[in-house]
């Protein structure tokens, strides 16, 4: 499994189910379960369906920001990208990961990246 790095008040908004599009300035081909990670904290905090991605115009942008929440103004990307999210689950407790050198936007979440057991292995 592959864990999306998020910053943290945007994560907690993907788990809790009220932000089913993540906006990124390039599109992505994976599909499936997904490990969602607070960027910076070392811990993959549950996980959701990614399910597509969908590159927006201003009005789509404008006619979903209920499913974004971001400002069109806070992005500086030449096309931005949806990627639509379903079915998030939160982890009782955190896993511990660790972080490889130059991730920014994935990490593989292989049994040699987890620490100490849990869903990871």
């Amino acid at each position: 499994m592959d864990g999306l790095i998020i910053k943290p008040k945007w994560a907690d908004m993907v788990l809790s189910g009220f932000k089913p599009w993540e906006i990124r300035g390039s599109r992505t081909h994976k599909r499936g379960t997904i490990g969602i990670i607070k960027s910076g904290s070392g811990f993959v905090y549950g996980t959701a369906e990614l399910v597509g991605c969908i590159p927006l115009t201003m009005y789509e942008w404008a006619a979903n920001k209920d499913r974004h929440h971001v400002d069109y103004s806070d992005i500086d990307y030449k096309t931005p990208y949806a990627w639509v999210m379903q079915d998030p689950v939160i982890y009782p407790e955190p896993i511990p990961y660790k972080h490889p050198q130059g991730a920014v936007i994935w990490v593989n979440l292989t049994d040699r990246v987890f620490q100490g057991g849990g869903k990871g292995e």
